[in-house]
C-alpha cells in the first residue's frame, strides 16, 4: 500500500465535481501511452512510513504559490506483489483475525487496547466501537490473546478446497473466428522493382500463427492441454481434435444455460503432447465463410475453461459479433440478451471461476472492442489489436501471464469523514478484482468531507487498513490485513519532495479511462488539466526542462485521446447526466481509441532504483 503524499491534505476541495459526478459503477478492474522515464526528484523519504518529509506549518499562509486542483490524496495497491505471500516479507499467522463489531475492522498493532484479568478492550481508531472481548473466547477460537507485532500480517486458513494444483493442468481454449471476412488477404512482404508485393490471406496467417504456438508449447510445457472452438455462422466445439467434433446452431446459439452446460460437461483434453498431430490437422482444414457467432463461442470456451482454475481463452476475431448471444451490430434488435449486459455477466462468471479472458482484433476492422473488450478487462486478459505478423506472438504472450490469485477482494478501510471520489460515497471501499496477474495495480483517490475538516485538522494522525482477501493457486484460503498512518497536514501547499509522482500519474490515467469508458470524457479532460497544473507546479519548484517537456507528452497523448473521444462520443450519447446511455454509448468507440483505453486502465509504475516509472504494456 503506497501513497502519493508523505501527508494526508485533509482540506482538498473538487472545484468541478458535483454530487452525480463524483460517484462511478464499481467496476472490476485495474493499458499504455508511451513508456514515462523517470523524473530527477528527490523521493526518498516518499516511501519512508516513519519519518515523512516536512510540510509547511498549519494554517500557511499562501506565499504566491497556487493552489492544487489536483486530488494528490491517492492510494496505490500493487495487487500483483501482495498476493505473492512466498515473497511477503510480512508476518504469517495461522489465528484467525479479531474483527470490529461496528465496522469490521482488523485488530493490528496500532491499535489502543486494555487488557483487564478477563478480557481485552479496544476502541476502533475506525468507528470509535468500544469492542470487548473475552480472553477465553478468543482463546477457544483459536484468536490472538493480542495485537499482532507487525503492521502487515498474512492470516491463513488451514483447511483449502482442493489439492494443489499445477500450472501445466490448466486449460488453453482458442477461441477462433473463422467467418467470411477472414478472406481478406494482407501484404506479407512489400514490393519491389523486381517483385510484386505478397499477399496471403488472413485465415492462413491465423492457421500459421496457431501451429507456431501449438508447437512452442509442445517444447515447454508438453503436459499443457489445449483445445480449440471456432465460429462462424455456427459454433464448433474441435476439442484437443481427437474426437467428433460438437456442432452448436441456431437455437442453441441463444440459449445462455445449454451453452453454458455443454462447455462445463465437455471431456478434458489430453496433454499436447499427445494430441498436437490431431489438432495441428483440425487447424490446417479450417475454412473461413459465413457469419460471426462470436459471443456463443466466447461462452462455450469460458465454460469449458472453467473447469480448471487458471485456465485461459484466446478469443481472435476480425468482426463484429452478429449471431446469437451478445449481437453487437447496430441493427441486431432482436437478440433476447442485450450486448453490453451478456458481456459483463461473462466477464463475471469467468472471473469466479479463475479464468483469463484474452481479446485479439485485427487491425483496420472494426470489432467492437470496447464490449468485447470487458471480457479482458474483468479476468485479467490482454486487448490487443494484431496483424497477420504480430498474432504469434500475442498469443505466445497471453499464454505466458499465469494467475497468481485468484476471487482477490480488496477492502479499504478508512475514518469516518473520509470519502473515496469517483468510488464510493462512504469511508469504507470495496473492489472486487477477481483474477491477478503479475504486475496488477490499482488506485484510488480519497477526500476528507468539508465538514469534518475541522475535527481532522486537530488529528495528527489518521489510520488505514487494507484487507485483501484472495485465494492462491494451490486454494489457499488468505486474508492480507496492512495498517498504517499517516500524518495530517491542513494546508493544500505540498512541495515535490512530499510526492510520489510515479503513483500520481498511474491513479491520472487508470482514472481518465475509466471516465473515458463511462462516457465521461469531459470529466477525464478535467482531470488531465488538474494533472498537468501539478506537473507544472513541480516543475517551478525543480526545473528539469528535458524531463518536464517528456512528461508533457505523456500527458498531451492523454489529452488527445479524450479530444478524439469527444467528437465521438458527442455524436452517440445524449448527454453525460444520463447514467443509461454511457454504457451504450461504448459501442461507438472505435477499436484503436477502445485499445488505448483499455491500457490506460492497467496503466502501472515500474520501480528501479529508487524512482517510479508510470508505464503502459501490452
Amino acid at each position: 500500500m503506497e501513497f502519493a503524499c508523505s501527508h494526508v491534505v485533509c482540506n482538498w476541495r473538487s472545484e468541478s465535481l458535483t454530487e452525480d459526478e463524483a460517484k462511478v459503477s464499481n467496476q472490476a478492474s485495474s493499458l499504455v501511452p508511451p513508456p514515462v522515464p523517470p523524473r530527477n526528484i528527490q523521493q526518498n523519504n516518499t516511501h519512508s512510513s516513519s519519518l515523512p518529509p516536512q510540510l509547511p506549518p498549519r494554517d500557511l499562509e499562501n506565499n504566491g504559490e497556487a493552489q492544487l486542483k489536483a486530488n494528490v490524496n491517492v492510494v496505490s495497491l500493487n495487487v500483483g506483489s501482495l498476493v505473492e505471500i512466498s515473497k511477503a516479507s510480512a508476518i504469517q499467522s495461522k489465528q484467525k483475525p479479531v474483527h470490529c463489531g461496528e465496522c469490521n475492522a482488523i485488530i493490528s498493532s496500532t491499535s489502543n487496547t486494555e487488557t483487564c484479568q478477563n478480557t481485552i478492550t479496544w476502541s476502533c481508531e475506525f468507528c470509535g466501537k468500544v469492542n470487548v472481548y473475552s480472553l477465553s473466547a478468543l482463546k477457544e477460537g483459536r484468536f490472538p490473546l493480542r495485537p499482532p507485532p507487525g503492521r502487515d500480517i498474512i492470516y491463513m486458513e488451514e483447511d483449502r478446497d482442493a489439492e494443489y494444483e499445477n500450472l501445466d493442468d490448466m486449460l488453453i481454449v482458442l477461441c477462433v473466428d473463422i467467418s467470411g471476412s477472414m478472406s481478406v488477404t494482407s501484404e506479407i512482404f512489400p514490393g519491389n522493382s523486381m517483385r510484386s508485393p505478397t499477399y496471403i490471406p488472413r485465415m492462413q496467417g491465423v492457421q500459421e500463427a496457431l501451429q507456431m504456438v501449438l508447437s512452442s508449447l509442445q517444447k515447454t510445457s508438453p503436459l499443457r492441454r489445449v483445445a480449440l472452438v471456432t465460429f462462424n455462422n455456427e459454433v464448433m466445439v474441435y476439442g484437443d481434435g481427437t474426437g467428433a467434433p460438437v456442432f452448436l446452431r441456431d437455437w442453441a446459439l441463444l440459449d445462455y444455460d445449454y451453452l453454458k452446460k455443454e462447455g462445463e460437461n465437455y471431456n478434458t483434453p489430453h496433454c499436447i503432447a499427445e494430441t498436437i498431430q490431431p489438432l495441428t490437422q483440425k487447424i490446417k482444414e479450417l475454412r473461413e465463410h459465413g457469419g460471426t457467432a462470436l459471443g456463443p463461442a466466447a461462452l462455450v470456451s469460458v465454460a469449458m475453461a472453467s473447469q480448471f482454475t487458471g485456465s485461459k481463452v484466446i478469443i481472435c476475431t476480425d468482426g463484429r459479433a452478429n449471431i446469437g448471444l451478445g449481437q453487437l451490430e447496430q441493427e441486431s434488435t432482436h437478440c433476447p440478451v442485450h450486448s453490453p449486459y451478456f458481456y459483463n455477466q461473462l466477464a463475471y462468471y469467468a472471473a469466479e471461476k479463475g479464468v483469463i479472458v484474452s481479446v485479439m482484433t485485427f487491425e483496420g476492422e472494426d470489432c467492437c472492442l470496447a464490449e468485447v473488450g470487458r471480457l479482458a478487462d474483468h479476468t485479467g486478459g490482454r486487448i490487443n489489436i494484431v496483424n497477420i505478423g504480430t498474432v504469434a506472438t500475442e498469443i505466445q504472450s497471453a499464454i505466458a501471464d499465469n494467475v497468481l490469485a485468484t476471487n482477490v477482494m480488496a477492502t479499504l478501510l478508512t475514518p469516518d469523514g473520509i470519502y473515496f471520489p469517483y468510488e464510493e460515497d462512504d469511508n469504507r471501499l470495496v473492489r472486487e478484482i477477481g483474477n491477478v496477474t503479475d504486475g496488477v495495480e490499482i488506485t484510488f483517490q480519497f477526500a476528507v468531507r468539508p465538514e469534518k475538516v475541522e475535527s481532522f485538522q486537530t488529528s495528527d494522525r489518521v489510520p488505514f487498513q487494507l484487507q485483501l482477501s484472495f485465494r492462491t493457486r494451490d486454494f489457499q484460503k488468505v486474508m492480507r490485513v496492512i495498517t498504517q498512518q499517516k500524518r495530517v497536514t491542513t494546508s493544500s501547499w505540498v512541495w515535490a519532495g512530499s510526492l510520489n509522482m510515479s503513483v500520481l500519474d498511474v491513479h491520472c490515467a487508470q482514472l481518465c479511462a475509466r471516465l473515458t469508458m463511462e462516457g465521461r470524457v469531459q470529466e477525464a479532460q478535467r482531470q488531465l488539466r488538474a494533472q498537468q497544473d501539478l506537473l507544472k507546479y513541480i516543475s517551478e519548484q525543480k526545473p528539469s526542462p528535458k524531463e518536464e517537456s517528456i512528461y508533457g507528452n505523456w500527458i498531451s497523448t492523454m489529452s488527445v485521446i479524450c479530444e478524439d473521444l469527444t467528437n465521438v462520443n458527442q455524436n452517440t450519447t445524449e448527454t453525460e447526466a444520463q447514467p443509461s446511455s454511457r454504457t451504450s454509448s461504448n459501442a461507438s468507440f472505435s477499436d484503436e481509441a477502445a485499445n488505448v483505453v483499455y491500457q490506460m486502465k492497467r496503466a502501472k509504475s515500474v520501480k528501479g532504483k529508487g524512482q517510479g516509472v508510470p508505464m503502459l504494456e501490452n
